[in-house]
């Protein structure tokens, strides 16, 4: 066969690497100048698994294989004969690791998070200016500010204390008012109040107050003591911040009375206001700084933004099992990780929804994920609890308040109520207006069913009676019925409309029990008092008719659960 002039001149080429190479103690060669001497490749195949190479983990061997450009037999042929080593399909990988450009090679291969090519411009910049003027300007000048307002109501404590000892001892209410009245004009002096040892005002900037008792103050709050004068911050009615500070008045060592004065501290707070608005324009000027360097960046992610761009619109045509391969080793690789994760999780939850409904335990959905066609979805006879729930003058309630105040409050009744059935291990059955149905055992086997139903209602009403000083007023009207016996589950409905649900008659007899529960009470059947009897406190009630029942059934009252 012909040898054209280009493949005699890169043959000549390679004919002096490989001197070169010999000369230097005998190096070994390339992979790729192995390859392309014998002929096994050509060149323009080498730089296509060159290229292929750039940005992954794979070897060169590896690449030319997988690609077919030679056969595996041929690359280790190649390898014995100018080595003069034997290897085989599985040393091959670790004995041919790329050569030529090692140090690129192995800067290129390190992890580059996106924040470290990124943050050099953008977050340190943003992170150091804030945390510097934050934390260290605005706090040391609010620190001056207070101590600047300490100092003012300070001097106006002494001012009031030195004059107003004569008149407070002779009861000179109208002194004592001029003193007052005198301080009053002081900018930021918000009140002052002189009293004696009776609490009664005898002087205040709000003459009304004059003769009244003084209301104490909230001692919860966290006062500072400076020698004989005591101050802490407070909060008017009318929304003002303050610094009140408090002084006895005495004569010959003894308290005649006490001098209160409150400065305004809303100032300082106007002032670090102004101070973080300027923090923000600078903040701003330095994200669009940022912003700028990062859309140059940006158009290194391209591609990888592109692929994930195409798996987002596949997600959203439903194709839940679409991939996306994003082999980078930055953030990008991490996110097409959980990209796909989402993609799995999504299709896990719209088989969940469309086999079992919204609520269900994890146990559950790995029930349905690995066995969807399984018989106790068509129908199983079980021991179980069923739980009912209801507003009791619900009907009355809804009537004089506005629908969505019923709502809302329907709805944090109905998460309270759901909260404690998925913590014990049941699940949701349905919502039948106002009324919640949870069902325990079913469809995952729990040999304490009836308890895990009877600690949910007690946890139930512990947290809805805590609640009782709240704006909702249905979580304190709340009964609960509980039964437990024999019941049918499976999925009920047509080919358009399906749900897993439970019927029979324990299922009745439980509805029918929660008829007799009072707002705040829990009523159980027999049944299920024989199987929690060691664990409840229960007042026994009158065996009660109820409607399909020939005979009266034994009910009674949980009081609570013992430890």
């Amino acid at each position: 066969m012909a040898i054209s002039v280009h493949e005699k001149i890169n043959r000549a080429l390679y004919g002096i690497v490989n001197a070169i190479y010999t000369q230097k103690k005998r190096r070994r060669r390339p992979l790729g100048d192995i390859l392309l001497q014998e002929n096994i490749i050509s060149l323009d195949q080498l730089q296509q698994a060159l290229k292929l190479q750039l940005g992954s983990n794979l070897k060169l061997g590896q690449i030319i294989v997988s690609q077919g450009y030679a056969k595996e037999e041929a690359v280790l042929n190649a390898i014995k004969k100018d080595y003069g080593i034997s290897v085989d399909s599985k040393n091959m990988d670790e004995l041919f690791k790329p050569q030529s450009g090692a140090l690129w090679r192995k800067i290129t291969g390190l992890r580059i998070p996106i924040r470290i090519k990124l943050s050099v411009a953008i977050i340190f910049i943003i992170w150091l200016t804030i945390l510097i003027l934050s934390f260290v300007i605005l706090a040391r000048q609010k620190e001056q500010l207070y101590a600047q307002t300490v100092k003012l109501g300070k001097t106006s404590l002494n001012y009031f204390t030195n004059d107003a000892r004569m008149p407070l001892l002779d009861d000179d209410i109208v002194s004592l008012n001029t003193v007052i009245k005198e301080a009053a004009t002081v900018e930021g002096l918000l009140y002052a109040v002189i009293i004696d040892t009776e609490q009664i005002i005898k002087a205040h900037t709000d003459h009304t107050k004059i003769g009244t008792p003084m209301q104490a103050f909230d001692t919860n709050r966290k006062q500072t003591k400076e020698g004989d004068i005591t101050f802490f911050t407070d909060t008017l009615p009318d929304g003002k911040n303050v610094l009140n500070l408090s002084r006895q008045v005495t004569l010959h060592n003894k308290n005649i009375g006490v001098v209160h004065v409150g400065i305004s501290i809303d100032f300082i707070q106007d002032q670090i206001r102004k101070e973080s608005i300027f923090i923000l324009l600078m903040s701003v000027l330095i994200v669009i700084l940022g912003v700028v360097i990062a859309t140059i960046l940006g158009f290194y992610f391209s591609r990888p933004l592109s692929q994930l761009v195409l798996a987002t619109k596949e997600i959203g045509k439903g194709n839940f099992q679409y991939k996306t391969k994003v082999a980078r080793k930055d953030e990008f690789g991490d996110l097409a990780e959980a990209f796909n994760y989402m993609s799995q999780e999504l299709w896990k939850k719209l088989l969940m929804q469309k086999s079992f409904g919204r609520y269900v335990s994890p146990e559950v959905l790995d029930l349905i994920l690995s066995n969807p066609e399984e018989s106790w979805l068509k129908g199983t006879r079980s021991n179980a609890t069923v739980l009912f729930t209801d507003v009791r003058g619900f009907t009355s309630y809804s009537e004089t308040r506005e629908p969505e105040a019923v709502i809302e409050a329907l709805n944090e009744y109905f998460s309270i109520i759901t909260r404690h059935i998925l913590e014990y291990g049941g699940y949701v059955d349905k919502f039948v207006g106002d009324a919640v149905m949870g069902v325990f055992c079913l469809p995952i086997a729990q040999n304490d069913h009836a308890e895990r139903a009877v600690r949910a209602a007690v946890a139930m009403q512990k947290e809805l009676q805590q609640s009782a000083g709240s704006e909702n007023e249905l979580l304190t009207k709340i009964g609960i019925g509980i039964n437990s016996g024999v019941l049918v589950s499976g999925n009920l409905g047509s080919d358009i409309k399906m749900e897993y649900t439970v019927v029979g008659d324990s299922v009745n007899i439980a509805s029918r029990v929660l008829a007799l529960a009072g707002p705040g009470k829990i009523i159980i059947s027999s049944p299920t008092f024989e199987l929690t009897q060691h664990l409840v406190s229960v007042l026994p009630l009158p065996p009660q008719m109820v409607k399909g029942k020939s005979e009266p059934i034994g009910v009674f009252e949980v009081l609570g659960v013992k430890e």
